[in-house]
C-alpha cells in the first residue's frame, strides 16, 4: 500500500510544489531518450507523473504505474496527461507490456521493503520488458546512513502554495532496524489548521545484494551508475533482460 502522502488526495495535491526541483530526472531523461532510444517506457512508481509526462512530451509511448490512485489522478489531469496511459497498481498487475525501458525514479524502489513483494516486482519488470530492454533504478547507499540526517530541524519548510496557502512541514525518524528505516512527515495547512501525518519506510538495501536481486529475476547487470546530482550517495543500476 502507498504511504499517506501519496495517496491522501489533499497531500498528493501539494506534492510538486512541495518538491519542485526534479533535476534528479535529468540524468533518466537523458539515458532514456538518448543513449537507450527507447521508443516505450514503463514509469513504475510514476507518483505524480513528472517523469513519465516528461517523457511523453519528447514522443515516446509511456505507461506510468503507481498504487496510490490520488496521485495517478494529480498525474492524469495535469497538461498533456492524455499522453500518457496510467494505471493504478503495481508491477505485479500490469497487463501484457514489451517496453524497452522500466524506470523506477525518487528511490521508490526502497518503498517495496517486503523481499517477498520485491522479487515479485523484479519478476513484474522483467515479464514487462522486451527481450535486450532494460530496467533503471536508483537505491540509497546504506553506508552514507542518509537517515541520520532526516530530522526537524534539517527538513522543516513553509511553502506557500497557490490556492492552499502556507504548508509547514518537517519530517522525523521514528525507527531504525536493520535495513529498514521508519519516519513520519508532517504537514499542517496554516490556513485551516488541519494537521496530517504519513508514516514511511525505506529499505536500504547493500549494492551486492540489488545485484543478486537482479541475476536471480534473469537479469544481466550492465553497470551500477553514481547519481550526477547526488555523488557518491546512490546506487543507479542499468539491468538488461537477455536477448531470448
Amino acid at each position: 500500500m502507498a504511504d499517506e502522502c501519496f495517496r491522501h488526495p489533499r497531500l498528493a495535491a501539494i506534492y510538486d510544489p512541495l518538491d519542485p526541483d526534479r533535476s534528479d530526472l535529468d540524468a533518466y531523461l537523458r539515458m532514456a531518450t538518448e543513449e537507450f532510444a527507447a521508443r516505450r517506457v514503463l514509469d513504475l512508481g510514476c507518483g505524480t507523473g513528472v517523469f513519465a509526462l516528461a517523457l511523453a512530451g519528447r514522443g515516446v509511448d509511456v505507461v506510468g504505474v503507481d498504487p496510490a490512485a490520488a496521485s495517478v489522478e494529480v498525474a492524469r489531469g495535469k497538461p498533456g496527461g492524455e499522453r500518457v496511459r496510467w494505471i493504478c497498481g503495481d508491477a505485479t498487475t500490469l497487463p501484457p507490456l514489451r517496453v524497452d525501458l522500466v524506470t523506477m525514479t525518487a528511490n521508490a524502489a526502497q518503498q517495496i521493503t517486503d523481499q517477498g513483494q520485491w522479487r515479485a516486482t523484479l519478476g513484474g519488470v522483467h515479464d514487462a520488458l522486451r527481450s535486450g530492454g532494460r530496467v533503471v533504478f536508483e537505491t540509497r547507499d546504506p553506508a552514507r546512513r542518509a537517515w541520520e540526517e532526516w530530522n526537524r530541524a534539517a527538513s522543516h519548510s513553509v511553502t506557500d502554495i497557490p490556492g492552499t496557502g502556507p504548508v509547514e512541514s518537517w519530517d522525523e525518524v521514528t525507527d531504525v532496524n536493520g535495513p529498514l528505516v521508519t519516519f513520519r512527515s508532517t504537514y499542517l495547512f496554516v490556513a485551516d489548521g488541519e494537521v496530517i501525518t504519513s508514516e514511511s519506510t525505506l529499505r536500504f538495501r547493500e549494492r551486492e545484494e540489488v545485484a543478486e536481486d537482479l541475476a536471480a529475476a534473469g537479469f544481466v547487470v550492465e553497470g551500477v551508475r553514481d547519481a550526477p546530482d547526488r555523488p557518491g550517495k546512490e546506487f543507479v543500476f542499468v539491468a538488461r533482460r537477455p536477448e531470448s
